[in-house]
């Protein structure tokens, strides 16, 4: 494996546990005792900035070395990914925004690790990345955990939705 290469996976690494401090210590704290509507917006927000993945397919941002799969793969699943979140804010406070939260998440989260996954395929180097290195160091990271969150929140609302009709029917609630 090329020494950039381990840098690379390093920069991941650091990344993913970095976002998971915070995570953990400053946005969960946050996110866990709202409505799972409410909590899911901050995350569909942050998620609405993946049209940043569209940078992969900008000669002299990347290399014009970077393979052109996995250039095209990570650029329009992240605009799809973007789009998703969006449509998602309009439409939550009814029953297709929950659907709608449920295809962004899967679509999203799969998103990204089809992006590695095409990397890999592809044989990227580090380097190939130019400048829009950072995004999946710094930004994929992030956006693999607030996926997770999201996947948490989501399991919760079903819970509640399953949970409460069966409480009102023998008259607990």
């Amino acid at each position: 494996m090329p020494q950039q290469m381990i840098w690379f996976f390093t920069s991941v690494a650091f990344g993913l546990i970095a976002w998971s401090v915070v995570t953990a210590r400053y946005v969960w704290p946050l996110l866990r005792d709202r409505a799972p509507l409410e909590a899911l917006r901050p995350i569909l927000v942050l998620h609405s900035f993946r049209y940043i993945g569209l940078a992969f397919l900008v000669p002299g941002v990347v290399s014009a070395e970077l393979p052109s799969a996995f250039a095209r793969a990570a650029a329009y699943g992240d605009i799809v990914a973007a789009v998703l979140a969006l449509v998602t804010l309009m439409l939550l406070p009814s029953a297709a925004g929950m659907a709608a939260a449920w295809v962004f998440n899967v679509w999203g989260l799969a998103d990204l690790l089809n992006a590695f996954y095409q990397a890999n395929r592809a044989g990227l180097l580090a380097g190939q990345m130019g400048a829009a290195y950072f995004l999946p160091t710094v930004i994929v990271p992030l956006l693999m955990i607030t996926h997770v969150v999201a996947f948490r929140i989501l399991a919760r609302h079903q819970r509640e939705v399953w949970v409460r009709p069966r409480t009102a029917r023998i008259g607990l609630g």
